[in-house]
């Protein structure tokens, strides 16, 4: 056997080795966290916390992301498994802690999905003139379905199609957001803008501009816009140059997302100026639409459809962690055994990838029949398994480097500090969301379920599932929790450079 096609030493042939390389991983991490879509979604609220500010929000929300991606890198140098968070967590903190971050990771996936391909079908028809579609609940509904459903073909089909896909998608979005920025800025200057225009200011980078309330809620939604680079490291058995070029993917996707979401934030919040962004926040996405008309006038089909193929990539995207998660939990016997099966043909995660579409639709469908706002909720309360298995998966670093960080200087901030102060920002973060979820004001619905907001209950509904399923699971299949936690092993922490030559 080819050393290329090899299976790490303990793990079985599955996978196709070196499908892919670094930029193709680059893009998907980067597709993943669906930036068009991101900034349609969250522009309008963090003006309105945090007004002509909030390019510096989306700077300090960068920081927590770029200390967790660090310990995303160093954790995929010595483990290379799909599973990312949960095989981690599980080597360095047990099996119980392991267990819960998977089921985090792959719960965001079936929230986020139905969400995703319905804004893209929005976007979609809108750009092509068709209005009249998007308000037809039936219509919209059968093409989010069918996307889901084509989507998830492709990422059964094979990682290089996926791939291929994203490739162009990647293309499009940056291509068309960047024509909006330009075009923006310039009517600023030119004095030609429809709104109450503010030229920018490298004032605007000062995140503690407004306030230290109003930073905590830009951040939080700061979470959400950067989430999602991670999915390049969930692809690190199929790429090629496995132990680090998956983690420098996750590394550069964050940079990149940086500069594209301050530089949008920057013509957004200029052109169209702060008061009218945070009048109309309860309608962010069709607020993006309506800047892209004034903006673009008879050319904004190109943010419209920026928005729709940012959306459609990330519901492909999306799908990778949470199948990938499910194939290793399977496969370490954390699952039941049919989730970790294996297409012979494409030598992708054919079972997993199909269950995670399946139920992203139905709860896509049940929380819609719900109302509109309902969904929204659903996605609010993704901060929380976000905030959680990033914040665990930089605790799991520290703990399993914890013999290795007086080795350098260089150990000690990038292995040490830095996921763990990423990990306390993302805890504080977490402990926040639920102190503002618990009051239902806060939510999109304004609705009380459970004398709580919709979002904390789901959020909390979510991981009671997760922690019955467990313990069920431990009963029915004990193999997988006789494992125990296990520190870096010297000489491999050795072979990357990352202890001192005696």
């Amino acid at each position: 056997m080819a050393a290329e096609d090899a299976a790490p030493a303990g793990r079985p042939q599955g996978l196709k080795a070196n499908a892919i390389g670094f930029v193709d991983a680059l893009v998907i991490g980067l597709n993943a966290t669906s930036p068009a879509y991101s900034l349609a979604a969250v522009i309008g609220p963090v003006v309105a916390l945090v007004g002509v500010y909030a390019p510096g929000v989306m700077v300090a929300s960068f920081v927590p992301m770029l200390l967790i991606a660090s310990a995303f890198y160093y954790l995929n140098k010595v483990d290379q498994d799909c599973g990312t968070t949960f095989s981690w967590v599980t080597r360095a903190m047990g099996p119980w802690a392991g267990w819960l971050g998977g089921w985090a990771i792959t719960m965001t996936g079936v929230l986020v999905v139905g969400s995703l391909a319905d804004v893209a079908v929005s976007f979609a028809l809108l750009a092509f003139g068709l209005d009249g579609l998007v308000d037809n609940t039936f219509v919209r509904q059968l093409l989010t379905v069918l996307l889901i459903l084509v989507m998830t073909a492709i990422c059964v089909i094979g990682t290089e199609l996926s791939a291929k896909v994203q490739n162009v998608l990647i293309l499009a979005q940056v291509a068309c957001l960047l024509i909006f920025v330009g075009v923006a800025l310039y009517s600023v200057y030119d004095g030609t803008s429809a709104y109450d225009s503010v030229e920018p200011s490298l004032g605007w980078l000062n995140p503690f501009g407004a306030g230290g309330a109003a930073l905590t809620g830009g951040l939080l939604l700061g979470v959400f816009i950067y989430w999602g680079w991670e999915s390049a490291v969930n692809l690190t058995e199929e790429v090629e140059d496995s132990a680090t070029a998956p983690g420098k993917a996750g590394l550069w996707s964050t940079v990149i997302l940086l500069v594209t979401y301050v530089s949008v934030g920057f013509a957004v919040v200029a052109y169209a100026g702060p008061t009218f962004l945070a009048e109309n926040a309860g309608e962010e996405e069709f607020v993006f639409a309506q800047l892209a008309t004034d903006v673009l006038g008879g050319w904004d089909w190109i943010l419209l459809l920026a928005v729709a193929t940012s959306a459609i990539a990330s519901t492909q995207t999306t799908i990778i962690p949470a199948s990938r998660t499910a194939l290793s939990m399977a496969r370490r016997r954390a699952l039941p055994a049919s989730y970790g099966h294996i297409s012979p043909r494409f030598r992708t995660p054919d079972v997993s990838t199909w269950w995670v579409a399946a139920i992203a639709i139905v709860w896509y469908l049940v929380v819609s029949r719900i109302s509109s706002n309902a969904l929204f909720d659903s996605l609010t309360a993704l901060s929380l398994l976000i905030s959680f298995y990033y914040a665990l998966t930089g605790i799991a670093c520290v703990v399993y480097y914890r013999r290795h960080l007086f080795a350098s200087v260089h150990n000690l901030l990038f292995i040490g500090l830095g996921p763990l102060v990423g990990s306390a920002l993302l805890g504080w973060l977490l402990v926040r969301s639920v102190a503002d979820m618990s009051d239902p004001e806060n939510s999109y619905s304004g609705d009380s379920w459970l004398g709580l907001g919709p979002p904390l209950v789901i959020g909390i509904g979510i991981t009671l599932a997760g922690v019955i399923i467990m313990i069920a699971w431990r009963l029915r299949s004990p193999a997988f929790w006789r494992e125990r936690p296990s520190v870096a092993d010297p000489d491999l922490v050795r072979s990357h450079g990352l202890r001192k030559e005696p």
